[in-house]
């Protein structure tokens, strides 16, 4: 019982904590953003603007949750819950510490793989439900995106799995004591965040949504809580990948002097830095040229960094 009691316990935690982030990196998003794009960020409500994503919150939450009489209501009220749960899901298999991990299933990558490409559900059931002509070819491009992006994004992480030797997340972070994954297999990572920038809908790559194109992609006819928690799954996604990348390719909860916890919340932090800062300097590509960056460069790179692990991983012995 007491195992079944920690774990309970646990799960708790990390929603509190991965929702709390989630909330938190959205003021964090808007004050970068503010640096270096030279304006200010927000500054006004309590210290630092910190209150500004409660006052936003609340603005949202409190809005009317309106469904268009148009609409699938069924299948409109259902998408938004699943690009959170989908998002939460994926945390289970996350090792933020030795021994602070939900499910250190021996699968884990896998799992985290399948739960990211349920997540384009979501997309694809308010693109359909909605009934609007612009939220359905957001949904399209959603669809065609994330099975096209997930492709490379499982075979950029295949050369971590190969020289690890385990799919298990917590054995991926111990075969990196001698040395960080991002070193031997810096294309993979390059590949992964790429890859995972794509399957989040993240800035300069939000082609769903393409407010100058599609109005707002496929939560165009979304208001309220439901509007929120799609703006919610996006900052999720975001932590998510950030928090798979540090334990693939930064060493995890690995380093010198700080506790383990606060290494890879650091690091965690770095790589959503660097997400927004993607989102300050790059300018959004045509669709088409998105898919071709995917199939005719990303395709032969994944395959050609899987190859040569592979042969090094063969020849050396190990």
């Amino acid at each position: 019982m007491s195992a079944v009691f920690f774990t309970l316990l646990l799960s708790v935690a990390v929603l509190v904590v991965v929702l709390t982030l989630a909330a938190l990196a959205i003021w964090f998003e808007r004050r970068l953003l503010g640096l270096w794009q030279d304006r200010y960020g927000p500054n006004r409500v309590g210290p630092f603007g910190l209150a500004q994503v409660v006052a936003d919150m609340l603005k949202i939450f409190t809005k009317d949750d309106w469904v268009p009489p148009f609409a699938d209501r069924l299948v409109f009220v259902i998408a938004p819950v699943v690009v959170v749960a989908t998002s939460l899901l994926s945390f289970a298999v996350v090792p933020f510490a030795p021994g602070v991990v939900i499910s250190d299933m021996s699968l884990g990558l896998l799992f985290f793989i399948a739960m990211s490409s349920l997540g384009v559900y979501s997309a694809i059931f308010a693109g359909w439900a909605s009934n609007n002509k612009y939220a359905l070819l957001g949904s399209l491009r959603a669809s065609a995106q994330v099975i096209s992006y997930e492709v490379f994004l499982a075979l950029s992480v295949m050369g971590v799995v190969i020289m690890a030797g385990s799919f298990n997340l917590s054995d991926i972070v111990e075969a990196q004591r001698e040395i960080w994954f991002v070193v031997p297999q810096f294309f993979g990572f390059l590949l992964f965040l790429l890859g995972g920038t794509v399957e989040a809908h993240r800035l300069p790559f939000d082609l769903p949504l393409a407010e100058t194109e599609l109005v707002a992609g496929y939560h165009t006819e979304y208001s309220g809580l439901k509007f929120g928690l799609f703006y919610v799954g996006e900052y999720l996604g975001m932590l998510l990948v950030s928090a798979v990348a540090v334990t693939l390719f930064l060493g995890g909860w690995l380093g010198p002097w700080l506790p383990p916890l606060v290494w890879f919340f650091l690091k965690v932090l770095l790589l959503m830095a660097l997400f927004v800062l993607l989102r300050a300097a790059l300018p959004r590509p045509r669709y088409d040229q998105l898919m071709a960056l995917g199939w005719k460069l990303m395709l032969p790179l994944a395959l050609v960094n899987l190859l040569v692990t592979g042969v090094l991983v063969v020849g050396s012995g190990t």
